[in-house]
């Protein structure tokens, strides 16, 4: 039986030998190998409550940034998929329920999508 819940979001590293899944349902990141070979399942405080992990993207240098639904934060994770390197943005910046993250290299700005709203945080 296939549950409806087991890959909610998914992307691609940008040399296209990782394959970053995310489990909605059980709140992990798994990392991939091309032929599907699990190399690393990452989970964190931040992402404990159930359908929390509601975001990701890669972006084109290879960084993976999630969303934490109910925590209120962006974060990003190493592009082994094992680790978090950085909280980028929490409640205190404004966020507020994020659905969906990604970054522009044309504004250089991480762009949040939230309940009600979108958030624009420049990079420098």
């Amino acid at each position: 039986m296939l549950l409806c819940f087991a890959v909610y979001k998914c992307a691609v590293s940008p040399t296209g030998d990782r394959l970053y899944i995310t489990n909605w349902k059980q709140n992990k990141l798994h990392t991939l190998a091309r032929d599907g070979t699990l190399l690393a399942t990452y989970s964190d405080p931040a992402l404990d409550s159930l359908y929390s992990l509601s975001g990701l993207h890669v972006t084109p240098a290879g960084q993976v940034l999630v969303c934490g639904y109910w925590s209120h934060t962006v974060l990003q994770v190493g592009w082994e998929g094992e680790s978090k390197l950085a909280n980028l943005a929490t409640r205190e910046d404004g966020v507020w329920y994020p659905r969906s993250v990604c970054y522009s290299s044309t504004i250089l700005s991480i762009i949040v999508g939230q309940l009600g709203d979108i958030l624009v945080f420049r990079v420098e």
